[in-house]
């Protein structure tokens, strides 16, 4: 895991507006360019039509003219770490290839590692959206 990555989600993490569940989720993305990009998941009381942590981040990562991840991080106050939810699986593998390396941590320091393509087999691509030959 890149410490920097690491350091970056925990920070967001902080910001975290989570007055309904609580639970604070930070994400951290690297791009191709090498920038870092940050989101943390924003509750509001039509709970749980919130925002996820990971699209958050991705949201900070296209407005600024970027498309393309190359490592991603996500961090909770969990005992165990936290996966990104489904839908956050799609909108990862949306600008990140299957080989991706993406590491959930927790708060005390647990780690786990994965790939994008293991967090969502079988992912719906644009090659779906193609019309038929």
């Amino acid at each position: 895991m890149s410490e920097d990555l690491r350091e970056a989600a925990a920070a967001v993490r902080e910001n975290a507006y989570a007055p309904y569940s609580g639970f604070q989720v930070g994400a951290a993305l690297r791009t191709a360019s090498g920038a870092i990009y940050v989101g943390c998941n924003v509750e509001n009381v039509a709970y749980p039509e919130g925002t996820c942590a990971e699209a958050g981040a991705i949201a900070a990562m296209v407005a600024a003219g970027e498309t393309q991840i190359a490592e991603a991080c996500v961090i909770a106050g969990s005992p165990m770490p936290v996966t990104p939810c489904g839908g956050c699986r799609q909108k990862l593998a949306e600008f990140a290839g299957p080989q991706v390396k993406v590491t959930m941590a927790t708060t005390g320091g647990v780690t786990q590692e994965t790939v994008v393509g293991d967090l969502l087999p079988g992912v719906f691509s644009a090659a779906h959206m193609e019309p038929p030959e």
